[in-house]
């Protein structure tokens, strides 16, 4: 090695030094960015006044539609009680079905409410990066649905636990009863939470891309509710399983399935899958669209 490359080493290693160092300062720049975007966003969804009503109508939707469901449900019309074959805990939480729908308007308000105020240009100022914005807002608003739907989901199994031995599901009849120290009612459960935060993402991803609220509504809820309905209509089975297999609402609720998994188009995760893969490509579509339309 030559003198000059002697004299270089040292100042090789402090450039190298300067650059890790301002590689850190850098990730830690975006990082107290970040925490500043998601502080920005809850402090505005907990400031208005919709958000309380939005999420006690979650729970509220929820657990009612969901009691309604097992008050109606008995054994009195099966062979016998055991020859019901009813999924109890799909039947206690049949109330997302309904809630879901809160969810959507929850999520599409998030951003598509700033647009039409007009409060979104204040909002890019403070956080000049369109995609964490958007990341900000989806952490905000899922961490929202979540405690909500947590609140939900408890509600619905407590009150078919409750009434569903009286309709005569119980334990003497094969129907234990409800509880999340039950493995496959722990994941309905815990996939149902994750359904609900995937709704909400989707929606959000949909609102990002047409800034328009009752455009984002109808995507939303049209994307979520036509299949069960085309599926309906549908007489050829291998279309129905189709639908139930790459449709959105058919496929994220196979998470709720805890009996005769054999018998389910598709695997209560894999159909979970397939929700985030919609929820995905929203929001991958509305931030790029955000980004071109908003620079």
């Amino acid at each position: 090695m030559s003198a000059r490359e002697d004299a270089l080493g040292p100042q090789h290693a402090v450039r190298a030094g300067h650059a890790v160092r301002a590689g850190h300062a850098v990730r830690a720049g975006h990082a107290v960015r970040a925490g500043h975007a998601v502080h920005a966003e809850w402090t505005k969804l907990r400031t208005l006044p919709s958000t309380g009503w939005l999420l006690l109508a979650l729970v509220a939707s929820t657990v009612l539609v969901g009691a309604a469901a097992t008050g109606t449900v008995g054994t009195e019309n099966c062979p016998t009680p055991a020859q019901c074959f009813e999924d109890t805990a799909e039947l206690s939480l049949t109330g997302v079905r309904l809630g879901q729908a809160v969810v959507v308007v929850l999520a599409v308000l998030m951003i598509s409410g700033e647009y039409s105020t007009g409060t979104i240009s204040v909002t890019f100022a403070a956080t000049p990066r369109r995609v964490t914005l958007l990341l900000a807002k989806a952490a905000v608003v899922a961490g929202a649905v979540l405690g909500a739907g947590a609140l939900a989901v408890l509600g619905s199994l407590a009150a078919g636990r409750a009434l569903l031995p009286g309709n005569g599901f119980t334990e003497a009849h094969g129907y234990p009863p409800l509880s999340l120290a039950d493995g496959p009612t722990l994941r309905a459960a815990v996939g149902t939470l994750l359904y609900l935060a995937l709704v909400a993402l989707l929606a959000l991803g949909v609102a990002a891309a047409v800034r328009d609220t009752a455009g984002a509504l109808t995507s939303v809820l049209t994307l979520l509710y036509l299949a069960p309905v085309l599926s309906g209509l549908i007489a050829d089975p291998q279309w129905q399983e189709r639908i139930q297999r790459y449709a959105p609402m058919p496929a994220g609720l196979a998470v709720q399935a805890t009996t005769h998994l054999e018998r389910q188009p598709i695997g209560p995760w894999a159909g979970l899958g397939v929700l985030a893969a919609y929820a995905a490509a929203a929001l991958l579509v509305g931030a790029l669209l955000t980004v071109r339309r908003d620079p």
